[in-house]
């Protein structure tokens, strides 16, 4: 058995994390790490697991280094370079699903992450997680920096066009839109039930930092380019779930049947990218609630002609697909295990 820690277990990443583990054949459940509700059990903070896993939440030291093979940082950013930086060298495997090292560009993270100090050497270590896309660079990782929820969203929604058509991008426009899972569980007052429920947020109209991550990602990659990529995020009502649309303008020639195949192409034996047509189930795909549960996401290409505009949609469940079931995948993949091993829980819907 591996074994596996986590760190931020009360959080709802965290949380998802356990109930993945612990289900999962290959994964031992052998520490939980945080800075509050030290002792409690995970019973205790998620009313949805009431199992006695014989472990409880504990500060985390050096030590933690000789009770797990693989340890999942659930942490802000903040707390994840801290701990990266104890423990890099100690802990076989380190897989963060913060932002503190999704940007390798020392400029760009402080744009976007200017209270996260970390080691550019250390920051160049990781690898940054996309396991549809890296897949060859996971087996035997030490370091593995998740992407952000939409930006997983977004870059697997691009990633045919740029590492499988080459084709150069002149402009992306994203319009992302969340549930309130994708906050966390920080008291806000705009995370309110009266202000939230039923509303459409726009709480960052003219940038997110997941596109900043995005864009360094595709910087580093080959052989297409992205010339300029911008995004707006909106929060919208329901819990879990989130849709990026990409509007993507482009001089080189494609067509509809030429895009589709692409898209099919590029994800064959990806088992959690289901490459749909907008119009093949009864209602229009792809769509958050066709996704919620499972590590899949969601996507479709069309082409308005008339526009010459190039419409990327992706959907998927952010806190599994975006956070805790991606890490288990970029986990299977560290340990040389089946990619799905673990993971192949179907969608629930309606949810």
């Amino acid at each position: 058995m591996i074994r596996a820690g986590v760190v931020g277990a009360s959080g709802l990443a965290g949380g998802d994390l356990i109930r993945l583990i612990v289900q999962h054949p290959d994964l031992e459940l052998t520490f939980l790490g945080g800075s509050s509700n030290i002792g409690r059990r995970p019973a205790e903070l998620h009313p949805g697991l009431r199992l006695d896993l014989g472990v409880t939440v504990q500060p985390v030291t050096e030590e933690v280094a000789d009770q797990v093979d693989v340890l999942f940082l659930a942490t802000p950013a903040p707390v994840s370079a801290k701990l990266a930086e104890l423990l890099a060298d100690k802990v076989p495997a380190v897989i963060d699903l913060s932002g503190a090292f999704r940007i390798r560009t020392p400029e760009l993270h402080a744009r976007w992450y200017p209270k996260v100090n970390r080691h550019t050497e250390l920051a160049d270590r990781f690898v940054y997680g996309v396991p549809e896309l890296v897949a060859d660079q996971l087996p035997g990782a030490a370091l593995i920096s998740l992407p952000g929820c939409y930006a997983t969203s977004m870059t697997l929604a691009l990633a045919p066009l740029t590492i499988g058509l080459g084709l150069d991008l002149k402009t992306v426009v994203v319009d992302g839109k969340s549930g309130s899972s994708g906050g966390g569980l920080s008291l806000r007052t705009t995370d309110l039930h009266p202000l939230r429920n039923g509303a459409i947020a726009p709480y960052s109209p003219t940038g997110h930092r997941h596109a900043g991550e995005v864009r360094d990602f595709f910087d580093r990659s080959k052989p297409g380019k992205i010339g300029s990529l911008s995004m707006s995020a909106y929060g919208v009502s329901h819990v879990r779930g989130l849709m990026t649309s990409s509007y993507v303008f482009t001089d080189e020639q494609v067509n509809q049947r030429d895009l589709h195949r692409a898209y099919t192409r590029f994800y064959k034996g990806k088992p959690f990218v289901r490459v749909r047509r907008h119009d093949e189930t009864l209602i229009p795909v792809p769509d958050p609630q066709a996704v919620l549960g499972s590590n899949y996401c969601d996507v479709t290409v069309l082409y308005d002609e008339e526009n010459s505009r190039i419409v990327a949609l992706a959907a998927l469940d952010n806190l599994v697909k975006g956070a805790a079931g991606q890490a288990v995948q970029a986990a299977n993949l560290r340990f040389s295990l089946p990619e799905e091993t673990g993971l192949t829980m179907q969608p629930v819907m309606p949810a």
